[in-house]
């Protein structure tokens, strides 16, 4: 069951955020069962996180192996989490602009189609 979490730190700046997306690495390397992810700071700072995951497990996962490491090596607050069950979502055709690109390598070109030998009809 996909689920929703709020997670808020009053303490947390824009540029601590910053340097955790970077060492984190989830828009270069996404985490399995992460569908959404949404940041925002208050106009007295702080950080509001809004995710939506297909589970719990998945999050605890992500949590415990990529998140917590990271924000223990950056000397982070941990911040308070709320997890919800999601009863509806909607993604809307504006969502586009925020799709994280795929790192996945080009795809090979087409190779011109050989032109067929033979007679010409009239």
């Amino acid at each position: 069951m996909a689920i929703l979490a709020l997670f808020s730190s009053p303490t947390m700046t824009k540029e601590q955020y910053d340097a955790l997306r970077r060492e984190i690495g989830w828009e270069a390397s996404p985490a399995p069962g992460g569908i959404i992810h949404i940041a925002g700071f208050g106009d007295q700072g702080g950080i509001h996180v809004a995710d939506v995951w297909e589970s719990a497990e998945a999050l605890n996962q992500f949590v415990a192996s990529r998140l917590m490491p990271a924000m223990q090596k950056m000397n982070a607050t941990a911040p308070s989490v709320e997890v919800y069950p999601v009863h509806n979502a909607n993604a809307f055709a504006a969502v586009d602009a925020f799709k994280v690109k795929s790192a996945s390598k080009p795809k090979a070109k087409a190779k011109p189609k050989a032109k067929a030998k033979g007679k010409k009809r009239k």
